[in-house]
C-alpha cells in the first residue's frame, strides 16, 4: 500500500471519527434537554404499619425519604391520599394535594399532561384515560411494581379517594380514620397495573378488608402509595 494512500485512509478514519463523536454529542445533548426530572412515583416500600401512616405529614415525609435516597429530594413531595372530614376538621381531597402537572416518572414518562386528563374529568379525557399502568407506574428506583399474575402482588395503593380524586362524604372509613389506623376501619385502594377485580381504576378500585398490614396484603397490597411533586 502507497504511501499517500494509507494517508487518505488515516484522514478518512479521523474524519469518521470526529463526525460520530459529534453526533453522539449532540444526541446525549437532545436526550438531555427532553428528559423531564421525575415527578410521579409509587413507593418502593410502605410505612410498615398497616394504613397507619402517620396522617398525612407522615405520608408525605415518606415521600420525601424515598425521593432523596433517589437523588430526587429537592422537589416538595406529597402523598396522593385524601381524608376525610372529621373532629371539625374539613375534608382534603388528594387531586387538591399534588400540584397542577405534568408529572412525569423516573424514564422521564408522561403520566399525565395535567388535573383533568388524569382524573378523566371529561367524558373523552376518562375514555383515553391517563398514562398509568402497570409499565409506567414505576418506583422512584425506576422499577416495575408487582401486580396481578406477580408475587406477591402489590398493586393496591392506598388513596382514600372517588375516581375524580376527592374525598368520600359518607359515614363510612375510606381512609383508615385518616391514616392513623391500623387496626379497624378500611381503605379505598387503586390497582396501579390497572388489572384486576374487573376494576381498572388507578385511584378507586376497591376497599381493604381492614387496616392492618396483614388486612393490606390479603387484597393484593402493602402500604403502599403515590407519591407526585408539585413543584
Amino acid at each position: 500500500m502507497s504511501k499517500n494512500l494509507s494517508r487518505v485512509i488515516l484522514v478518512m478514519v479521523a474524519l469518521l471519527l470526529v463526525s460520530f463523536l459529534a453526533l453522539a454529542q449532540e444526541g446525549d445533548q437532545q436526550g438531555g434537554a427532553q428528559r423531564h426530572p421525575v415527578s410521579f412515583f409509587v413507593t418502593s416500600v410502605g410505612i410498615g404499619n398497616g394504613a397507619n401512616l402517620g396522617g398525612l405529614g407522615g405520608a408525605d415525609a415518606h415521600c420525601l425519604m424515598l425521593a432523596t435516597a433517589a437523588g430526587a429530594g429537592d422537589h416538595t413531595w406529597h402523598a396522593y391520599l385524601s381524608t376525610q372530614a372529621k373532629d371539625g376538621q374539613p375534608a382534603i381531597n388528594a387531586r387538591d394535594r399534588i400540584g397542577q402537572g405534568p408529572w412525569y416518572n423516573s424514564r422521564g414518562q408522561q403520566i399525565a399532561q395535567a388535573q383533568a386528563d388524569l382524573h378523566g374529568d371529561t367524558l373523552e379525557l376518562a375514555r383515553l384515560g391517563s398514562n398509568l399502568f402497570k409499565q409506567s407506574a414505576l418506583n422512584e428506583k425506576g422499577q416495575v411494581m408487582n401486580g396481578v399474575g406477580d408475587t406477591p402482588n402489590t398493586h393496591d395503593m392506598l388513596t382514600g379517594s372517588q375516581t375524580d380524586g376527592r374525598a368520600y362524604t359518607d359515614t363510612q372509613d375510606h381512609t383508615c380514620n385518616n391514616w392513623t389506623s391500623s387496626g379497624s376501619g378500611s381503605a379505598q385502594v387503586g390497582h396501579s397495573d390497572r388489572i384486576g377485580a374487573g376494576n381498572r381504576s388507578w385511584n378507586s378500585a376497591h376497599a381493604t378488608k381492614g387496616c392492618s398490614q396483614d388486612n393490606l396484603v390479603s387484597t393484593g397490597g402493602a402500604g403502599l402509595f403515590y407519591c407526585f411533586a408539585i413543584n
